[in-house]
């Protein structure tokens, strides 16, 4: 029982450390966009950066349907991890 909760535990991190660089990128990529905008700065490239597109990589098909499942999959995992007893 205990090695199933070491289990659960190393897979929640797993998908947690995984999906963390797309969403932080995603987040900081649009909060910087929205406090330019009003200053009159064009920053397009981070609304690219903020879908998906980095350039030599895109990835505006799959992205946010990555950043979707893997935050379902952590905010699941994260909450049965939390609903098992000590």
């Amino acid at each position: 029982m205990e090695r199933l909760k070491t289990n659960k535990r190393k897979i929640h991190r797993k998908i947690t450390a995984i999906s963390a660089i797309p969403l932080l990128t995603t987040i900081i990529s649009g909060t910087i966009y929205s406090i330019l905008q009003p200053l009159g700065v064009d920053a397009f490239w981070l609304i690219k950066w903020h879908t998906g597109n980095f350039g030599i990589i895109n990835l505006q098909p799959y992205y946010s349907i990555f950043l979707g499942i893997a935050s379902i999959i952590s905010i699941i995992s994260g909450i049965k991890i939390l609903q098992e007893k000590p």
